[in-house]
């Protein structure tokens, strides 16, 4: 910058002088003098001009200088600094690694002196055995002198005393823990009492789904379908259940889910058939009229229910819902009925078991209350009761009994299999379920089926409407021993390979018979 400066000012001047030079031969010689006197001022404002450009450039020179020799020393320093504390810490390091080569060299030293003393002991040792050896045989050899004895004869009668000593000492232990299970006894008694009543426990199974009503005659059919199936549609609509009206003579089918929803619209359309007026707008009237009375029968239903246990404190519409299931059946067996059957039989088990009688009854009368909404409720019944009865208040042992009853949550409680049991022992007593014909008739055969698989075996013949299974074998084939082992492997193969309600009886046969004739 400072040269372009010099180098304008000089040009400046330059022109200057070439002006004056050119004005000098144009103008008249007055006016050339003052083109020259203003030529040498402009000249010597230029000179003055560069002169003092040149001193700038030379002192801002000297500064620019002056600062990077100033940052040349501070790096410097600082670079002299960081060497230093280098060095330092290599000296630091050199003092511990000398250091620590004396400590090993100490420890060095320690070990081989510790080395020399165990060898010496050791060698001490090895003399001490030699010479107990000899003293022993030397006593051995006195012992046998002195009591007239052999050693094998002292060694007997040694055991002997040991024996004896075993014995007595065996005996104080068992008395010791024979002491200790009476303590446990009562305890330990209940759980496993518990547990076998569970072992009992049969299987649960699936519900109907439709009801059926009859008609007085297949005329009946057209009036309930209506002009262009209006009646139909608006049952349909009115009860949300799906109507069925096929070839079947004097009946029409009601299918849904909904069991509530299916007992109004049966009774609906009783009530319509019976009336004779079919129309729209009559059928909703009579919906909800039946929907109402129903509503009160269910609560009425439900309040029955706690009422013939003695349970109470029971949230309203807990009962609403507990009377839900006076219209659930599973296998035809109904569902309210059977919630009070487990109840009593939960409440007579805790009472055997010394238990609080009014808590078992009460789960056992809302453990299944989950199937009042598994319809419209995603999930196992037992969770789904466990959920509504824990929203509903009831106190955290009967949540966790109501959803461990089918053992979707672990048990923790005795309470929890007693109401397994009690369920169980509800559904597999004769004639709580009802099967169809056709299933009755595929179970019977299977199990005559796995029984027919055992080599040995003649035949078969299932009795008591499967609750019981003959086996006759071969005797030729098959030993006492043998059909022992036989019944014992057909009821495992029976447990694996069926779901069936209570208990199948497994019974073997074997015979020999001698046929002779007599001739005249």
């Amino acid at each position: 910058m400072e040269i372009y400066t010099i180098i304008v000012a000089v040009m400046s001047a330059v022109i200057g002088c070439a002006a004056a030079l050119l004005l000098k031969g144009v103008i008249g010689s007055k006016k050339l003098k003052e083109a020259e006197n203003e030529a040498a001022k402009i000249v010597i404002a230029a000179e003055a001009k560069s002169d003092r450009l040149i001193k700038e450039a030379g002192v801002e020179a000297k500064d620019r200088l002056f600062k990077m020799k100033s940052e040349f020393e501070s790096e410097a320093k600082e670079t002299r600094s960081e060497i230093k504390s280098a060095e330092h810490r290599l000296i630091q390091k050199e003092e511990n690694i000398d250091r620590k080569a004396d400590l090993f060299d100490q420890r060095e030293k320690a070990l081989a002196e510790k080395e020399r003393i165990i060898s010496n002991r050791d060698e001490t040792l090895s003399q001490n055995e030699k010479k107990y050896n000899a003293l022993l045989v030397e006593q051995k050899t006195q012992l046998e002198r002195i009591s007239t004895l052999t050693a094998d004869q002292a060694k007997e009668l040694l055991i002997r005393a040991m024996e004896n000593e075993a014995r007595y000492e065996g005996a104080k232990l068992i008395k010791r823990i024979e002491n200790e299970a009476k303590e446990e006894a009562e305890k330990k008694a209940k759980t496993i009492i518990a547990t076998a009543i569970q072992r009992y426990a049969g299987d649960f199974v699936a519900e109907r789904t439709v009801s059926v009503v009859q008609l007085p005659g297949d005329e009946m059919k057209g009036r309930i379908i209506g002009r262009e199936g209006r009646n139909i549609r608006a049952i349909e609509a009115a009860t949300g259940i799906d109507l069925i009206i096929d070839d079947t003579p004097e009946a029409v089918i009601l299918s849904g889910f909904n069991p509530v929803r299916r007992e109004v619209a049966r009774l609906s359309l009783i009530k319509l058939i019976s009336d004779g007026r079919i129309h729209p707008a009559r059928i909703e009237d009579v919906v909800k009229k039946v929907g109402h009375d129903v509503d009160t029968a269910i609560k009425e239903a439900g309040e029955q229910a706690a009422f013939d246990l003695g349970v109470h404190g029971i949230h309203p519409e807990l009962i609403k819902y507990l009377g839900r299931l006076k219209y659930r059946t599973s296998y035809a067996q109904n569902v309210l009925q059977h919630s009070v059957e487990v109840g009593v039989l939960s409440g007579i088990m805790a009472a055997e078991l010394g238990l609080k009688e009014k808590v078992a009854r009460r789960i056992g009368l809302l453990h299944d209350i989950g199937k009042a909404i598994d319809h419209e409720v995603e999930g196992p019944h037992a969770v789904i009761g466990s959920k509504l009865a824990k929203k509903f208040g009831e106190n955290p042992g009967v949540v966790h009994a109501i959803g461990a009853h089918h053992e979707d949550i672990p048990p923790s409680s005795v309470y929890d299999l007693l109401v397994q049991a009690a369920d169980g022992l509800s559904g597999a007593r004769p004639g709580a379920r009802k099967e169809l014909l056709e299933n009755y008739i595929r179970r019977i055969e299977e199990l005559e089926g796995i029984a027919n698989e055992f080599k040995g075996v003649a035949n078969t013949y299932a009795i008591q409407a499967g609750r019981e299974i003959r086996v006759i074998v071969e005797s030729d084939k098959v030993s006492d021993e043998e059909s022992v082992l036989l019944s014992r492997d057909i009821a495992k193969k029976i447990e694996e390979a069926l779901t069936f309600p209570g208990q199948i009886k497994v019974t073997v046969i074997r015979e020999t018979r001698s046929v002779e004739y007599a001739n005249k």
